[in-house]
């Protein structure tokens, strides 16, 4: 069964597919922010630390700078293997309901 644009606006599925989009990107948004701004707090209280060397070529603060690149990148990594696997999905059956406008 066809449905007009506005019709599928207002069904439960497009709702849901809408509410579960803001929650997966604000959770890893919240993510995102604790890494960064943890980081920038770590440096701004705990210099010392990170200063601190570990074995011959390294320190703490280099190894965390780079774990905050590599953890960005992990959350990266989780929105695509999200949206291709399940958003994308869902955007395709719910455009497959959807009735042509130029009929």
């Amino acid at each position: 069964m066809k449905i007009k644009a506005h019709q599928l606006i207002e069904s439960i599925e497009f709702k849901k597919l809408v509410r579960t989009r803001w929650t997966v990107s604000f959770v890893l948004l919240f993510f995102l922010f604790l890494n960064y701004y943890g980081f920038i707090l770590i440096i701004a209280l705990k210099k010392e630390w990170l200063t601190q060397r570990i074995g011959i070529f390294g320190n703490y603060g280099l190894y965390a700078g780079a774990s905050v690149i590599l953890f960005s990148w992990l959350l990266t990594f989780f929105y695509v293997l999200w949206a291709n696997r399940y958003y994308d999905q869902e955007v395709k059956v719910l455009k497959s309901k959807l009735e042509s406008e130029n009929r």
